[in-house]
């Protein structure tokens, strides 16, 4: 590589490294090389230091393969816990509902008591599962969507515009934006269009 006043750059280690000539009383394992600091280099000096490098090389390698281990095993623990966290959530948004189940099934009311309550155990439990992000898919009089509804049956009519939905047969759910169930739903076909 050359400077910028057009002279070659010289790079002092491989200057100090340099071959010398070989003279006939010149011991074998000596290559005719001399170290930075001016001393032979043996055959078997740098066989060590290569072997030294190598096994510095690989305490290293296997150090960091530990570390890398360690690291996975840590975020499965933690992507663990953090599910186990978030059933705890949910469980405990469910548990009134499951308080008012046991309250009803121990008390000894009338049909139209029983009824009420079961009303509101119904209202309790969607509002515990609404809390976590579950939302229903609207189903009924919307057009139907392949995304997010089922069709289990085209019904013949009049009365509803074409592949708008006529019944809901099982509700359909999300997750926040993820659809967990799709709606079951029966859909019209309309005879006019």
């Amino acid at each position: 590589m050359a400077r910028g006043n057009g002279k070659p750059e010289v790079d002092p280690v491989l200057d100090a490294e340099r071959e010398l000539p070989a003279s006939d009383d010149s011991e074998p394992e000596t290559q005719g090389r001399v170290s930075a600091v001016g001393e032979p280099v043996t055959r078997d000096g740098e066989m060590q230091k290569l072997k030294a490098e190598r096994d510095t090389l690989l305490d290293r390698l296997a150090r960091l393969q530990a570390e890398f281990e360690n690291a996975r095993k840590r975020a499965a623990k933690e992507q663990q816990e953090f599910r186990e966290f978030a059933t705890a959530d949910v469980i405990k948004a469910i548990l009134p509902v499951l308080d008012s189940f046991d309250r009803a099934l121990q008390t000894g009311a009338d049909k139209s008591h029983l009824r009420s309550g079961v009303e509101l155990i119904h209202k309790q439990l969607h509002d515990a599962l609404q809390k976590v992000g579950l939302r229903v898919v609207p189903a009924k009089g919307e057009q139907f969507d392949p995304h997010v509804h089922e069709a289990i049956e085209m019904v013949d009519t009049t009365d509803a515009d074409d592949h708008e939905i006529v019944e809901e047969l099982q509700r359909g759910y999300k997750l926040k934006e993820r659809l967990l169930r799709p709606a079951m739903v029966k859909v019209a076909r309309n005879p006019r269009q």
